[in-house]
Order: structure tokens, then sequence, then C-alpha cells
């Protein structure tokens, strides 16, 4: 588990991919998903770094300020989120390897519940990230618009990715009301982040 609440932060990316390539339990596809939405809000912070302070867009300089600080906000919020996946999936992995009677297994339960809900807010964080890359087009810097597009494709792929998260935990989940809550939320939300890329992508052609 990540010994500090924004460990994948402080890895180098070679670092962090011989962690993920090795046989290991964490860091893993939750970890994945997460930063591949922080890549998608970085690039997204790119394109406004290119749009912010250019006269032709001087009409749109406060939107695009705003867009640039919630952008980053985002990121971080995915940071935290691939460490809260690593310690969830962690917990998850470490109880379930216990004896069957072993009396910290009563904690299983909730630890899986965990584990669907943190891959469920990035769900979430991807969609916002998305419907906040869905406001860009027309008024940011037009020669990055392959850049916006490939922002909205990553955060539509980070939501499928955590959503796979969800999923395999749902089965764990023994509150079939909570389960299927869980399920519907996340079909939805999924639904959501590809109607914002498609619509991203689609502008960026246009």
């Amino acid at each position: 588990m990540p010994d500090q609440p924004n460990a994948l932060a402080s890895r180098t990316l070679g670092e962090f991919l011989d962690q993920l390539a090795a046989k290991t339990p964490t860091p893993g596809g939750g970890a994945v998903a997460s930063a591949v939405g922080a890549l998608a809000a970085a690039l997204g912070g790119m394109v406004l770094a290119y749009s912010v302070g250019k006269k032709s867009l001087a009409e749109h300089e406060a939107r695009l300020t705003d867009a640039a600080a919630r952008l980053e906000r985002a990121r971080a919020v995915m940071l935290e989120l691939a460490a809260e996946d690593e310690a969830a999936y962690g917990l998850v992995n470490e109880l379930s390897r216990l004896p069957e009677g072993d009396g910290r297994r009563a904690g299983l339960p909730e630890a899986t519940l965990t584990a669907a809900r943190v891959p469920l807010s990035c769900v979430a964080a991807c969609v916002s990230v998305l419907a906040l890359l869905d406001e860009l087009p027309g008024i940011t810097n037009r020669h990055l618009r392959s850049d916006l597009a490939i922002a909205a494709i990553l955060g539509a792929a980070a939501a499928r990715s955590a959503a796979w998260n969800v999923e395999v935990n749902l089965p764990g989940i023994a509150d079939a009301g909570v389960r299927g809550a869980i399920a519907v939320e996340c079909e939805g939300l999924l639904a959501r982040a590809a109607e914002l890329a498609g619509r991203v992508e689609g502008a960026c052609r246009g």
C-alpha cells in the first residue's frame, strides 16, 4: 500500500511502470485508471495554457482561467483516488487471503464496498473532467484541437477502466439494494462519459 496520500505523484513514470508490471496486487488497474484520468486533466490543462493570454481569445479569458484551475484540482483528485484505490484493493486482497476462521475477515464486506466505491468516484471524476473539456472547443487555441480530443479520449478510457473495478467488486457486496444502486450509477456515468467524449471529438473535427 502507498505510504502517503499522493504516493503516485511522488514516483517517476519508470518507477510506476516497474511497480505496475511486478507480481504484486498493487498498483493495478485502479491506479492505472486514475493515472489516465490525471493525464486527461493535465492534457486539457496544456490546451488551456496555450489559450490563456491569447489576444484572439481575450473575451474568454475568465472562463479559460477558471477551467485551468478546475482541471488542476481534478488532476490532484485523480492522484488521490489512485492512492485510495491501491489502499482499498490492498486491504481486500489481504483480508481475502486470511483463513475462514480468522476474525479479521469480518471486515471484508466493508472493504469490498470501499473497493467498489473508490473506482466509482473515479468514474464520476472522469465525467466531471469530460464535462469541463466539453466547454473548451471554440474558446481555446485551435492549433491544439488534437490534444483536446486526445484528452477527451483518455477521460472516457479512464472512466471505462475504473468501471471494470466497480463491476469486479459488485459480487462481494451482500446488500442487493446497494449493489444495484452502484451498478445503475456506474452505468449512467459511463453513458454520460461516452456522450461527452464523442461530443468533444466531434467539435474538434468540426
